[in-house]
């Protein structure tokens, strides 16, 4: 039996945790960038992982030295020995590049949630983006959510769990088949607020380009004026789980559009 655990994985030799971590990376993607072998590439696929450690950070580029990873994941154990997806971001590297992440002197924003670099927010907002986004996405999340259970179900487990950093992360892994363990309250809460009449829809005034009266029936609107402070405080205390090849069948925003 091997380990079921990333502190289990991250007690192997270098060799044999990059065989493993490689595992959830979706060929999908590698075919689309046609990628070599990529298990032992130090250049394309880049680790952070210790022995004695319970999380894992991957980076995979398509070329060497490329600013932004094709797919950046930190995972980590929970208490328990379940797997929590801490982040999961999937990038287009042909797609232009906004600096949400940093601010004009190059200090990190930690992606909006630190510090805000406004002007590159606007600019990502109107081009299309949601939060955090710095660039397009890869239109990859259901063949990366294939690969990432089979990498799972390899472990010897049948459930895993994420945070949804923004709003819109929520939503889109309800559509994925996730439930909540917690927040779900929270999500129908903001979903009553933005109809009509509802102290949400009453603050979306176009005070800002982040709380335009547009945004009560767009998912990723909502998300910038949620991140904008329409909350009057974070979005946090939001935690998802799915089951392998189940899904939960969930929607806390019903006839509301992208």
């Amino acid at each position: 039996m091997g380990p079921s655990t990333i502190g289990g994985i991250n007690k192997l030799p270098e060799n044999e945790k990059r065989a493993i971590y490689a595992r959830y990376i979706p060929k999908e993607l590698t075919e689309r960038f046609n990628l070599p072998e990529l298990a032992q590439d130090q250049d394309l696929l880049q680790f952070r992982f210790a022995a004695g450690s319970s999380d894992v950070e991957m980076c995979l580029y398509h070329q060497a030295g490329f600013q932004d990873p094709l797919l950046y994941a930190h995972l980590t154990d929970t208490l328990n020995g379940q797997i929590h997806v801490l982040l999961y971001i999937l990038n287009d590297p042909a797609a232009p590049r906004f600096d949400v992440d940093k601010m004009p002197d190059g200090s990190a924003t930690r992606f909006g949630t630190l510090k805000r670099n406004v002007e590159a927010e606007k600019a990502a907002m109107e081009y299309g983006l949601a939060p955090g986004q710095v660039r397009h996405g890869l239109r990859l999340l259901q063949p990366a959510t294939t690969a990432f259970e089979e990498f799972l179900t390899s472990l010897g487990h049948d459930m895993y769990y994420v945070e949804p950093l923004y709003y819109h992360n929520a939503v889109i892994f309800e559509r994925y088949g996730f439930a909540y363990q917690m927040g779900k309250r929270r999500m129908e809460a903001i979903q009553a607020g933005f109809q009509e009449g509802g102290e949400l829809h009453q603050r979306l005034d176009d005070s800002n380009p982040f709380r335009s009266s547009q945004a009560a029936n767009s998912i990723r609107l909502r998300s910038w004026a949620i991140h904008d402070g329409v909350l009057g405080e974070p979005f946090t205390n939001v935690t998802m789980y799915k089951r392998v090849g189940k899904s939960a069948n969930i929607s806390t925003t019903p006839g509301c559009e992208w």
